[in-house]
């Protein structure tokens, strides 16, 4: 029976209620350093590993409801009639590195306002990862621009600079790059890419709050970077998000556009609305939630790279894990998934789903990941719809259909084991137990083929 493949979000959901890399080398062995394990596997009638819940997700500050008590007493819960808004983005701006922030309601807005001030749009093409959450190429859909994938780095999760450059045309504008998972994309590779072909580069961090590329936190680095702060976030609000930059006049226009298009600095009062806007502004109750949020995000950032860290020490050495690797220029993790492949040859011809059933009988919540969306249909709808009809030469969406392969992404989304960000918030011991539950199952790996 096929394993049931959740979504990131119901996955983490399912995660916080409790519900550096090598693959096998030919090593008959693990290293002294593994503690075994004997027992039968909890899915054969033994006892599981673990039975106590992770911890839950997310966590409520009790000291920050006479604020949001405040704010919604007082009916100014439009940031137009508040400053709460606007003391999380100088907040954020500056945990960051960055001139200015600007809140939206979600992270998906944030992604399609950069697009917008970027003037990517109709008859463009954008460099995406085909790994990544679906609101990514969703925003380049929508803007009705095609998301040409670059595959993916299977050791690395990230997208593969070497793919980048093949995947230009005439018609690219831009460069996404995803931090997915929370570990940085190779930035120095990407930006000398961009440059070179002069496209803009907008970053989705979505789920990378913290981490960094040389020191640089990541959504700094490109023309701009984009946050997510949804209920599974390390930082979050419920719905929210952020766009971060430093150039003034872009991040003007970006301010002005989520604001129906009202003047905001360089953007001048042609009239009372001088360029094209929507509405896209965060409420002052969502931005106290994230004021409160923003004071546990530093330590509890060093603590998921420290359990991840300690993890990757436990389970890298044993045969048929293949822990993912980080880029020379990654000098911090945000861990909002820990990522690890299954290699099934390796592991005793034990299968990834089976793994998975096996890991979860054990008490530890885990998913497969990402499926290959491009092979979902969603591309085809938007190829078929007048827009994408009007927009691209036949020739061009014939062509476009035909590069819809991407063999490294596939053997991914076939390997992938995914851990919530909150089995990484508890204490070493917690970690021993999800090292121990893998060793189990790698102990045990003929009886469960």
């Amino acid at each position: 029976m096929a394993t049931t493949r959740l979504s990131r979000r119901k996955f983490i959901g399912a995660a916080s209620v409790g519900a550096m890399a090598i693959a096998c080398d030919g090593r008959t062995g693990m290293s002294a350093n593994i503690t075994k394990n004997a027992g039968k596997p909890a899915i054969l009638g033994g006892s599981p590993v673990r039975t106590k819940a992770f911890p839950r997700w997310p966590i409520w500050d009790r000291g920050a409801e006479a604020h949001v008590l405040s704010i919604l007493r007082s009916g100014n819960w439009f940031r137009g009639r508040g400053d709460t808004v606007t003391q999380f983005e100088k907040a954020y701006a500056k945990l960051l590195g960055a001139k200015r922030a600007l809140c939206t309601v979600n992270g998906t807005n944030s992604l399609l306002t950069a697009m917008h001030v970027l003037d990517i749009g109709v008859g463009d093409e954008v460099i995406v990862s085909p790994y990544t959450f679906i609101a990514t190429y969703n925003v380049v859909l929508t803007s009705c621009a095609l998301p040409v994938f670059a595959d993916t780095d299977p050791e690395t999760f990230q997208i593969n600079p070497d793919k980048i450059e093949e995947r230009i045309t005439e018609r690219t504008r831009a460069i996404m790059p995803v931090h997915i998972l929370g570990l940085p994309a190779n930035m120095d590779r990407i930006m000398a890419i961009a440059k070179k072909h002069n496209l803009v580069v907008i970053e989705d961090a979505c789920q990378a709050w913290l981490a960094e590329w040389r020191g640089k936190k990541v959504g700094t680095i490109g023309n701009l970077g984009c946050f997510s702060f949804q209920n599974s976030k390390h930082l979050p609000a419920g719905e929210g998000g952020a766009v971060v930059g430093n150039d003034e006049e872009l991040m003007d226009r970006a301010m002005s556009f989520h604001n129906c298009g009202r003047p905001y600095g360089s953007v001048k009062a042609t009239s009372s609305y001088p360029i094209l806007g929507t509405n896209r502004r965060m409420t002052e109750y969502q931005a106290a939630i994230l004021l409160s949020q923003i004071k546990r995000l530093e330590s509890d950032t060093k603590r998921r790279g420290e359990n991840a860290q300690y993890l990757t020490s436990r389970i890298k050495d044993i045969p048929g894990i293949a822990v993912h690797k980080l880029y020379d220029g990654v000098t911090r993790c945000a861990y909002h998934l820990y990522p690890f492949r299954i290699i099934k040859e390796a592991f005793g011809g034990l299968s990834r789903d089976r793994f998975l059933k096996a890991l979860r009988a054990e008490g530890i919540p885990c998913s497969p990941g990402y499926g290959p969306q491009y092979k979902d249909g969603l591309i085809e709808v938007a190829l078929t719809s007048k827009n994408f009809t009007r927009s691209f030469p036949a020739k061009r969406l014939k062509q476009y259909r035909k590069e819809l392969h991407y063999p490294d992404n596939d053997k991914l989304c076939k390997e992938a084991v995914w851990l919530s960000q909150t089995l990484l918030l508890g204490t070493k011991k917690d970690t021993d137990d999800i090292a121990n539950a893998i060793i189990k199952i790698h102990e045990n790996r003929d009886k469960l083929v």
